[in-house]
């Protein structure tokens, strides 16, 4: 079944490379069609993680409030993650969901040579060779090692970033420096595992990323939109009072005056 899958991404890459003449941009065609297909999830993650910042001094107050009580912190963070439907691992599904064809490309760019024979697999004049991982080019010299370092680069620094920029805002979340410091940590880690990774797997996952990125800036941009016309709408529109006026019961009339009548 795993062989099948691997034939089918190798398929998939091959079929476009018929129409772009590169495998590179292949690679790019595929990540950017996979990233379409995601698009509805990762939307969702970052309303999610969006409605989150909104709700931070909440979680700061039931923090302070329930400090010495961790079964009723928990009770009532689950109410509030409830509340704004806010799912922790929600965060994790789009890598997770990559991992599969992460894993499938880096077995099949590892037998490109036996698939197919006479192709260098190049990225146009930028990288030579997208089976060549950048241990073996940095044995070739420096300059051969140059756009595997920017691969390496890329694939490391943007595939945390996102993390990063949602913490920016947050500058009275006692957790931003925590989470600055393991995104830093698990960059190293990940220039650790690109250092033996071939090329293409490195341009996949690297501009998986970025698009990753694009679009939740985009979200954010178009949910911070949203309050903001929410928020003039409110202060512009006018207070609108119902007045109804009671009407006024007749007075009753004096004994005294119906003699008179």
């Amino acid at each position: 079944m795993w062989d099948v899958f691997k034939d089918w991404i190798f398929d998939v890459i091959q079929f476009f490379y018929g129409f772009c003449g590169d495998w590179g941009l292949a690679i790019i065609i595929v990540t950017v069609i996979f990233r379409i297909l995601i698009s509805p999830l990762m939307h969702k993650q970052t309303k999610s993680t969006y409605g989150m910042q909104k709700v931070q001094p909440l979680i700061q107050e039931i923090q302070r409030k329930y400090a010495d009580d961790p079964p009723r912190l928990q009770e009532e963070m689950q109410k509030l993650y409830a509340e704004v439907k806010f799912n922790p691992l929600a965060g994790c599904l789009p890598m997770l969901l990559q991992m599969p064809i992460f894993i499938a490309l880096f077995q099949v760019l590892s037998e490109m040579g036996s698939r197919t024979q006479g192709t260098t697999y190049e990225f146009y004049n930028l990288v030579p060779s997208l089976v060549m991982r950048p241990s073996e080019a940095f044995a070739q010299g420096f300059g051969t090692f140059v756009p595997y370092l920017i691969l390496m680069i890329i694939f490391a620094g943007a595939t945390f970033l996102p993390m990063v920029l949602q913490q920016m805002g947050n500058k009275d979340n006692p957790q931003r420096n925590q989470t600055l410091i393991m995104s830093a940590v698990m960059s190293l880690f990940m220039l650790w595992i690109s250092w033996g990774s071939p090329a293409g797997v490195l341009l996949f996952w690297g501009a998986s990323s970025l698009i990753g990125i694009a679009q939740q800036q985009i979200s954010m941009r178009i949910m911070k939109r949203r309050d903001a016309e929410q928020a003039e709408t409110i202060e512009v529109k006018p207070i609108e009072v119902d007045v109804t006026r009671k009407v006024k019961k007749p007075r009753p009339t004096k004994k005294g005056d119906q003699k008179k009548h």
